[in-house]
């Protein structure tokens, strides 16, 4: 999937964030959202496999793809993933994880091939899970808290006003990347996508 020479059939791409109405709108479940998103545009039906994952599998354009969220909570993300790609047979180079970032300014979008976990917590179990840090992530900018407020408060608290209008438009943008990861490879999409403004 994330190479432009990968056979793979099935590409599986996961959304980080927590479970629950009192998490939805907030920073860090920016991922789930985006899966929300692409879920709807490709009519792909997502249920609950018992507690641990919501999923479904469809098409989008012509690549074969299961969408994910974990439903364990951000810091015990990766058993659940890694358990539906043992069930589905998917492998590392299939996987593409999107998650929110600080480090990058809001609206601002970033793909890698592989990487750390960038004090991640989701992006941790991940990599705890997986025994490795070879999967594609497309990292989604939420920008970093003023002066004053606690990194935890941020992720967890809801969109400014000004990023809330502006939101739809991200989410938009976050899908077309994941589209072209799917349809052009990673290594297109990070060139078109890295360098683009907010």
């Amino acid at each position: 999937m994330l190479a432009e020479t990968s056979k793979t059939p099935l590409c599986l791409v996961a959304g980080l964030g927590n479970p629950g109405d009192s998490y939805a709108a907030s920073r860090h479940n920016i991922g789930f959202r985006v899966v929300t998103a692409l879920a709807a545009s490709a009519s792909i039906r997502m249920t609950r496999d018992n507690e641990s994952i919501s999923w479904g599998r469809g098409r989008i354009f012509d690549r074969d793809v299961i969408l994910a969220q974990p439903m364990a909570y951000m810091n015990r993300s990766g058993p659940p993933i890694r358990r539906l790609m043992t069930e589905q047979q998917i492998g590392r180079e299939a996987l593409l994880v999107i998650h929110d970032d600080i480090d990058l300014a809001f609206g601002r979008l970033k793909i890698k091939e592989k990487g750390g976990d960038g004090g991640h917590r989701g992006v941790q179990s991940l990599i705890d899970a997986l025994g490795s840090r070879d999967f594609g992530r497309l990292r989604i900018g939420i920008g970093r808290p003023a002066g004053g407020i606690e990194v935890v408060d941020y992720v967890l608290g809801v969109f400014e006003p000004d990023e809330a209008r502006a939101l739809d438009a991200l989410i938009d943008n976050a899908c077309e990347a994941v589209r072209t990861v799917l349809t052009d490879g990673i290594r297109t999409a990070m060139n078109r996508f890295n360098m683009r403004e907010p």
